[in-house]
């Protein structure tokens, strides 16, 4: 069954002939993969090489300047050892503690940066890495998301007695408990009680020596005392508490999908399926039949592209998102999950049929959206908030550490 009719809007298209091309640099980790595809899809368009600008130099000294005619693409400061200490403070990149630090000083990093048109508003981001003010601002917009008491950094969740007692206060038998500023399931549990006493998290963390380290296995805990001793040690880094939504399922594992939003319309998408609640693909998730996921939603399907461009609407000074939406049972509701700042990580996946980017992949896609439509000079972010400021650090110099680390997705 193909796609279902969407509205004839433009989609980000093809350049148009005549118009110059732009000028880019990206602030990323010059040896990571996300920079080096981008690369290629910049020289395949025709274009110069952009500018690469180390994440691990913007650090070190403290900002960087861009020129009024550069278009700059922020990128993941993920899988770089030094980068990693510098932003978290934790010489041992399997660790889950140390986001709060992480999420203050990579903003902090940004707003150092000066000048060009920017492809990633600096306040936006700042919302998009923290699950709770972005779980807020999609509600305000009349979004669909999964119930929450912590939207909104409304509610302080200080341990597993606050867990407890929010699931107790808001009838949620299930629910995710979330670090605010987690990426790739990082500190991800999927809790589950029954009537009888009994309780489950579902979780890639693992407890050792009283440290908490993210494991590439999902683990199963059944011992309240152990899921009470995880969730107090992430506590400390800032939760976010959405009720668990029974998702849809394609050939008996549980889906949900990733809708790359570019330039305002949804060009590409992705299923993702699993044995386990996590759907993550380096926790053993696959992906699935997008052909069958769009036959399953039937008419829905075009409703459900909607959800994640108003999703993505909420963030208008950010050309690219990754929008994680949530099937539920029967695909004929949809919840958004997660909005994702670097979330366009598909290699070889191309456009959606009618998206405007047929045959382009994640990047090309970007790169014809920023030629039919170039960005505005950047301007000053705005002032921060006392809760940002009461967060932020000023990032230290970096020693050498040879480990990798986790943050690699939004």
């Amino acid at each position: 069954m193909g796609q279902a009719p969407r509205r004839p809007e433009p989609g980000p298209g093809l350049p148009c002939p005549g118009l110059p091309g732009p000028r880019f640099a990206v602030v990323g980790n010059p040896e990571n993969r996300r920079v080096e595809l981008f690369t290629a899809a910049v020289r395949e368009a025709g274009l110069p090489a952009p500018r690469v600008v180390p994440w691990l130099d913007v650090l070190r000294d403290g900002g960087a300047a861009f020129g009024a005619d550069e278009v700059v693409r922020l990128e993941s400061p993920g899988e770089n050892a030094d980068v990693d200490l510098a932003l978290r403070a934790m010489d041992d990149p399997t660790r889950v503690e140390g986001s709060a630090r992480w999420y203050g000083r990579f903003m902090a990093s940004v707003r150092t940066l000066s000048g060009g048109r920017r492809l990633d508003d600096p306040d936006e981001l700042g919302v998009l890495f923290d699950k709770r003010l972005c779980h807020d601002v999609l509600t305000r917009a009349g979004v669909p998301v999964p119930p929450s008491p912590t939207s909104g950094a409304q509610a302080a969740v200080r341990g597993w007695d606050d867990v407890r007692a929010l699931m107790r206060e808001h009838r949620m038998p299930r629910l995710f408990v979330k670090l605010a500023h987690g990426s790739s399931a990082s500190g991800v549990l999927a809790v589950e009680t029954a009537g009888s006493g009994r309780i489950r998290a579902t979780t890639s963390v693992e407890m050792s020596g009283g440290r908490l380290h993210n494991s590439l296995r999902v683990r199963r805990y059944r011992d309240e005392r152990e899921i009470a001793a995880i969730v107090d040690g992430l506590a400390p880094d800032g939760l976010h508490v959405e009720r668990w939504m029974p998702k849809a399922s394609l050939h008996a594992r549980v889906a949900d999908l990733r809708i790359v939003v570019t330039g305002g319309r949804a060009t590409h998408a992705v299923v993702r399926t699993s044995k386990s609640p996590l759907t993550n693909l380096h926790l053993g998730g696959a992906r699935g039949e997008l052909a069958a996921a769009i036959e399953a939603a039937g008419a829905r399907w075009g409703e459900a592209l909607d959800i994640c461009e108003r999703a993505a609407a909420c963030f208008p000074g950010t050309l690219c998102v990754g929008v994680d939406l949530l099937p539920a049972i029967g695909w004929q509701r949809f919840a958004v999950g997660e909005v994702n700042a670097f979330g366009d990580l598909l290699p070889r996946l191309t456009g959606l049929p009618g998206s405007g980017a047929e045959g382009l992949d994640t990047y090309a896609a970007q790169i014809a959206a920023v030629r039919r439509r170039p960005p505005a000079p950047a301007t000053p972010p705005r002032a921060s908030s006392a809760r940002h400021r009461a967060v932020s650090a000023a990032p230290p110099r970096s020693p050498n550490h040879p480990a990798r680390n986790h943050h690699a997705h939004a």
